[in-house]
């Protein structure tokens, strides 16, 4: 009998992760979801497809927790076809890069992107385990970045930061493991209605009203979900290391 293949999730509780673990689950994944705080909520939907699900408490900044999270993954499913690197947080407070503290920039660095590098090297082993016994079979790692990748907010330096190692991530892991058959891709969401965003809506509402993104809107989680999935059915096999702007046209710097 055929087995679906297997997603991981980081940051699936809610917001971007949750809309992808579920659009997953419609394309015939499986879905394991990795966050600090329960997930019921994306691990009910995503059963609500037919797919099996599952959801599981850690911090992907903790090494035994990234550990655990595998090890639950290869009880359950016994395989790991695409991984989402999706968690991610901003700093506590908007702070001045000339006020910022050590303790905000740990934090911020720890989660966007030393977590999900070394999980990432973890997947990408077991992958390649995987490759020699199904060679046929695709699979995928897919990094959530930002706008802010290449885009200077001062008040949040090192969430700035964070994302632009994500996308020098993306690149790295492209090139090392695409002997493997394993495609590696950015998605670099723009202005997205979460709660993240929640505390400038007011204002992001007025600069897409004038124009800042060409299409006039704010980005829906699902317009993320959307993007990955295309990826995760391996719609684009020949490429790898690419960049999936879903920012409304923000980055074509019109003037």
């Amino acid at each position: 009998m055929k087995t679906s293949p297997v997603a991981l999730v980081t940051g699936g509780a809610g917001g971007i992760g949750a809309a992808i673990a579920c659009r997953l689950a419609k394309i015939k994944y499986d879905v394991a979801v990795l966050d600090v705080t329960a997930a019921d909520a994306t691990v009910s939907a995503a059963r609500a497809t037919g797919q099996r699900a599952i959801g599981i408490v850690g911090n992907v900044a903790r090494s035994d927790d990234r550990a655990s999270a595998l090890a639950r993954v290869e009880e359950e499913f016994g395989r790991i076809d695409c991984l989402v690197n999706n968690a991610g947080v901003a700093p506590l407070d908007r702070a001045d890069i000339l006020e910022a503290t050590e303790e905000s920039y740990d934090r911020v660095m720890n989660i966007n992107l030393k977590g999900p590098y070394f999980l990432t090297q973890a997947v990408a082993k077991w992958m390649i385990r995987l490759h020699r016994d199904r060679p046929d079979d695709w699979r995928c790692i897919i990094n959530v970045s930002s706008i802010s990748a290449y885009t200077a907010s001062p008040s949040r330096g090192e969430y700035c930061i964070s994302k632009a190692g994500v996308s020098m991530a993306t690149k790295l892991w492209a090139a090392r493991l695409a002997e493997f058959g394993i495609g590696v891709y950015e998605m670099r969401p723009g202005i997205i209605a979460t709660d993240m965003t929640a505390g400038v809506k007011d204002k992001y509402d007025k600069l897409i009203g004038e124009g800042l993104t060409p299409i006039r809107r704010w980005g829906q989680p699902e317009d993320v979900a959307e993007a990955v999935a295309a990826c995760a059915r391996g719609d684009l096999r020949l490429s790898t290391g690419e960049v999936i702007d879903v920012d409304g046209g923000f980055h074509l710097r019109i003037l």
